[in-house]
């Protein structure tokens, strides 16, 4: 099973922390489950960008984003070139580090 970095983030894990997760697994779906509570508004639909990641390492080997997915992008906090949303990127078999973005476009946080 691959295996996860996820790097600092002030709120969701201080200290990072590795985690690992099968493949076919969303990367939202295995921080949910691994008790990483990033904010997925819409019910990880593909509807708004709460979950955006960027995946510093590993990119080419998730599955390629669908045109949804990348228009949504465009109204992500801190978007970059590695930019996914979590919920839409799915685990093959290779390691990956991903960083959570500091903000998202929520004013408020929902509890999820």
């Amino acid at each position: 099973m691959p295996i996860i970095k996820i790097l600092p983030h002030p709120e969701y894990c201080p200290e990072g922390v590795e985690l690992r997760a099968a493949p076919g697994t969303s990367i939202c779906e295995a921080l949910l489950e691994n008790g990483i509570q990033i904010e997925h508004a819409c019910d990880m639909s593909c509807a708004c960008t709460t979950c955006h990641v960027i995946v510093r390492e590993g990119l080419q080997s998730l599955n390629a984003a669908e045109e949804t997915e990348e228009d949504l992008l465009d109204r992500a906090w801190g978007l970059e070139p590695q930019s996914r949303l979590s919920c839409q990127a799915y685990l093959a078999q290779q390691d990956l580090v991903v960083q959570i973005p500091k903000y998202t476009i929520n004013h408020a946080r929902e509890n999820h």
